[in-house]
């Protein structure tokens, strides 16, 4: 399982105008349960995603279809962890805790 942190590195206005795009990036990968978890930051300085994906190389592929990544306007870290346990309610998505 992976977190992704996404920083912005430009203004406001300059992300908003990929708004749309990212957004419909989050559902695609929210839709094949990829993206387990999404949201924005506080205060507003990027997002942060959780990841269920097989490999970091994967990560990294998707990572490129983000408009905030093809626009240059946010830096994104992947950190990966080693699952253990979840609330059972995400069993359907991510099977059985340990």
């Amino acid at each position: 399982m992976f977190v992704i942190d996404i920083h912005y590195t430009a203004p406001l206005e300059e992300v908003d105008k990929h708004i749309e795009g990212h957004t419909a990036y989050l559902q695609k990968y929210i839709d094949n349960n990829t993206f387990i978890v999404t949201g924005r930051k506080v205060p507003r300085t990027g997002g942060i995603l959780i990841a269920n994906t097989g490999s970091k190389e994967e990560v990294e592929k998707i990572i490129t279809e983000d408009p905030f990544y093809q626009h240059q306007v946010a830096e994104m870290t992947i950190t990966e962890f080693l699952h253990a346990r979840h609330n059972p309610a995400l069993d359907g998505l991510l099977g059985k805790s340990v």
